[in-house]
């Protein structure tokens, strides 16, 4: 296990830096330049190219490379070109939305779809398992913002029960209005993410009732339903587990576009925000943050699966 362990961690920096250098070249061969951007049109280009030299912009890129990279290993993601911030406090104050939308959106789908997929699979060649079936598979063909936009129509417009946009000024210092406004934006996300992950649960729980050990169960008294509950059920859940940590990518793209749509101050919104201003040193760190928050979750999800799973530590 420590050497399994020990291995996953060398893969987890070794993406880390690939993706370092992938978000560093990508930024660097955007179209557009950030000197003539904040010295204003009609600047010279002697202006132009003090602020360059000022910025550093004018060094070698691997020279960049390797100040922004000794900069992480300190902690420190640089300060923002535009507003002069330190990245590390914007994006530390910016999760503070995102990070519990996140948690509250990937909790929802699993509410949803664990036990409606195990349900359908169970109910399979029946009315109502058809109707889960193809609800799951009409939802997850949705548009995460048509979605949103139709909760907010119906529990905002029509209800008036939850707010259509925005994040208390107070944030979690007034806990039960922050919760209120991220109801709704992680319904959204759950719902689409949700379908997705019942129809895997469904496929998943069909295969398990159709294992030896399963119908072994069955035979020696049990009914097939409860077979499937004692000896068919964990097996599906180390499969879920797996395409969760593969659903947290899918979370965070949702957030990005759900935080525009309902005017949340969370990173997504701040990323799409400083690529139109190519703040270049935020939407490095902010790109770097999303992915390395990412690979942490398979990394954790690859240990959970190798604990809880016997049959891969008698593999290795």
């Amino acid at each position: 296990m420590i050497r399994y362990t020990l291995t996953r961690l060398a893969l987890l920096l070794l993406g880390l830096l690939v993706a370092s250098v992938l978000i560093f070249v990508t930024l660097r061969v955007l179209p557009g330049d950030i000197a003539h951007l904040i010295a204003g049109v009609g600047s010279s280009p002697e202006q132009q190219d003090a602020i360059r030299e000022r910025l550093g912009l004018d060094r070698p890129l691997p020279a960049q490379y390797l100040d922004w990279i000794g900069g992480l290993l300190r902690g420190d993601l640089g300060t923002s070109l535009l507003t002069g911030t330190r990245v590390v406090d914007e994006l530390a104050q910016k999760a503070e939305v995102t990070v519990p939308l996140g948690i509250l959106s990937l909790l929802i789908a699993v509410v949803i779809s664990v036990p409606l997929g195990v349900l359908s699979a169970m109910r399979r060649g029946r009315a109502d398992g058809t109707a889960l079936s193809v609800g799951a598979q009409a939802l997850a063909a949705v548009p995460v913002v048509w979605a949103g936009m139709m909760l907010v129509v119906v529990f905002a417009v029509w209800l008036g029960w939850l707010p259509a946009q925005g994040f208390p000024r107070a944030g979690w210092n007034d806990p039960a209005a922050a919760l209120r406004s991220l109801i709704l934006p992680a319904l959204t996300i759950g719902i689409v993410e949700g379908a997705m992950l019942l129809r895997f649960v469904r496929s998943a729980t069909l295969q398990a009732v159709g294992q030896d050990f399963v119908r072994t169960a069955a035979a020696k008294g049990l009914t097939r339903d409860q077979a499937l509950v004692r000896h068919g059920l964990p097996v599906v859940g180390l499969s879920v587990i797996t395409v969760l940590g593969l659903q947290v990518a899918g979370i965070i793209v949702g957030a990005v576009v759900i935080e525009q749509l309902f005017s949340l101050p969370g990173i997504g919104r701040m990323l799409v925000a400083d690529v139109a201003a190519r703040d270049l040193p935020k939407v490095q760190g902010e790109l770097l943050a999303l992915t390395g928050f990412v690979l942490i979750v398979g990394f954790v999800v690859d240990l959970l699966h190798r604990v809880i799973d016997p049959r891969q530590r008698e593999a290795s």
